[in-house]
């Protein structure tokens, strides 16, 4: 009796055992079934990414080893970092790093304060709101383009209406792209607007993420609204306004339609951003080697300058 029970148990053990081989071998097969299919839904983007993005970068970084060959009729030498140290020692590209850096200044604190300036006007519920929301939101579907021949139009000396409504006001008129010291600010005040529309869109959904529950707790403890604002809206809004600083600074670096439009990078190269630097060696000087050397550095230049702002930035946003 007892040899039969116990022949019991092992049968039951052996099956408990096979069941739970089982189950793991099933759950690992559904496992790399599930892996494969997630892989394959992302083999299109891999593939964008890899013609338009990862080749590029790598082809780049290929091309800026190697003295280039405007015609293509001869072999190229290997230079290996020559390139690089020719760009960091050339007095005209430190100055377009340079007018870059001002660039940059001018537009993305001043594209942010705007931007958030109108997304808090929009976020009140009154009546009619929608119509101002959507003025706001239109740059964004403008392109930079289309939206620097207007400017270009409206810029202009004498026929210009910016300049018109200055006249009339009893101010001189600016030449806004043939006078140094304003041409760099005509392609800022562009791109401010051509962001505005972005970074109003991205700002106003956060605000509208931040829970009612707040803002009633604060009226209940007597805050006012610039109380509310400062203690409450800006500490839940850091990781929009985060993400929207990493974006516009990037994209001013990457700016050249509007200066390719307005100024060609004059007057006095006052415009001359490093990426159009970059446009004119390798397009007009066929010097596409020194180009690529150029464009690497910017991109490591972007790359720490995105760290910093992780590294220093961040440990201020609350996420909620």
């Amino acid at each position: 009796m007892r040899l039969a029970n116990g022949e019991s148990l092992i049968r039951e053990r052996d099956a408990t055992k096979t069941a739970a081989h089982t189950a793991t071998s099933s759950a690992r097969a559904r496992a790399r079934r599930e892996t494969g299919i997630s892989l394959l839904y992302l083999v299109p983007s891999l593939l964008v990414f890899g013609v338009f993005v990862f080749y590029p970068l790598f082809k780049s970084i290929y091309l800026s080893l190697f003295a280039s060959d405007p015609f293509g009729l001869g072999s190229t030498p290997f230079v290996g970092l020559k390139q690089y140290q020719i760009a960091l020692r050339s007095q005209s590209y430190r100055d377009g790093l340079g007018v870059t850096l001002l660039y940059t200044l001018y537009t993305v604190p001043l594209g942010i304060l705007i931007a958030l300036g109108l997304a808090v006007l929009a976020n009140f519920r009154v009546r009619g709101i929608g119509f101002f929301r959507t003025v706001f939101a239109l740059p964004i579907g403008v392109s930079v383009g289309a939206a620097s021949i207007v400017f270009l139009l409206l810029y202009n000396s004498r026929a210009g209406v910016i300049n018109y409504f200055l006249n009339v006001i009893g101010l001189p008129s600016i030449e806004w792209l043939t006078e140094p010291r304003a041409a760099l600010w005509a392609v800022a005040i562009l791109s401010i607007w051509a962001g505005s529309g972005f970074n109003f869109i991205v700002l106003l959904s956060g605000l509208q993420g931040v829970p009612e529950d707040l803002y009633e707790s604060a009226r209940i403890d007597g805050a006012n609204n610039f109380r509310i604002f400062r203690s409450v809206t800006l500490p839940m809004l850091m990781p929009t306004l985060f993400f929207v600083l990493i974006v516009s600074t990037i994209n001013a670096f990457q700016s050249f339609a509007q200066i390719h439009i307005l100024t060609k990078g004059g007057p006095a190269n006052a415009t001359n951003v490093v990426v159009y630097s970059i446009y004119r060696e390798a397009f007009f000087n066929f010097q596409t080697g020194y180009a690529s050397a150029q464009a690497v550095i910017l991109f490591v230049i972007i790359l720490i300058l995105t760290a910093i702002q992780f590294l220093v930035i961040e440990r201020r946003v609350h996420y909620a």
